[in-house]
């Protein structure tokens, strides 16, 4: 049985991978907005695992036969600067939700919430991609440069990202 701490916590991180897609969603619209819609198109990518992310909570929680409280999302900047500033951002970003699953993972040690554990472990494993992702994309910009040929190399290959999800999670907008 979860308890109400952990259940607290959960929601808690719902807000948080929804303040996410809601970050990414305003990245992908400046990067729109400068002209890279390589860089537009990455983060709408990632505004769809955001969300992906937060469903899965939201059906664990409701799977557990506990009650989903979502609270208030807190407004995103709408300009990020360079691309290098922007994607330190992101890695910053990310390396926050790492920090916050591995809080909710200690503390489902601690509750010795097993099913907990077990399910934060897939996240583990998604922040471990989610910061390599980041940090490849950062060593290209320092490498090619923010400007001209380089950056336009880059933005192409961003564009060709597309949205997996993972065979073994639901659709995000599927709500059970």
């Amino acid at each position: 049985m979860i308890s109400e701490r952990m259940v607290k916590a959960l929601n808690g991180q719902i807000n948080k991978e929804m303040y996410s897609a809601h970050l990414y969603m305003a990245m992908s619209a400046y990067s729109s907005n400068i002209g890279l819609s390589g860089f537009a198109n990455w983060f709408m990518v990632q505004y769809q695992e955001e969300m992906l992310h937060a469903m899965k909570f939201y059906n664990y929680i409701i799977d557990q036969g506990a009650q989903v409280e979502l609270q208030a999302i807190e407004k995103p900047a709408k300009e990020f600067g360079t691309t290098l500033d922007m994607l330190n951002a992101t890695l910053e970003h990310e390396k926050f939700i790492t920090r916050s699953i591995n809080d909710l993972v200690d503390l489902a040690i601690e509750e010795k919430d097993h099913a907990t554990n077990i399910f934060l472990q897939w996240y583990i494993t998604e922040q471990i991609e989610e910061e390599g992702n980041d940090n490849e994309i950062i060593d290209k910009l320092k490498l090619a440069g923010e400007e001209g040929n380089g950056l336009f190399m880059i933005d192409k290959d961003l564009a060709a990202r597309v949205f997996n999800p993972p065979a073994n999670v639901p659709n995000w907008t599927q709500i059970r």
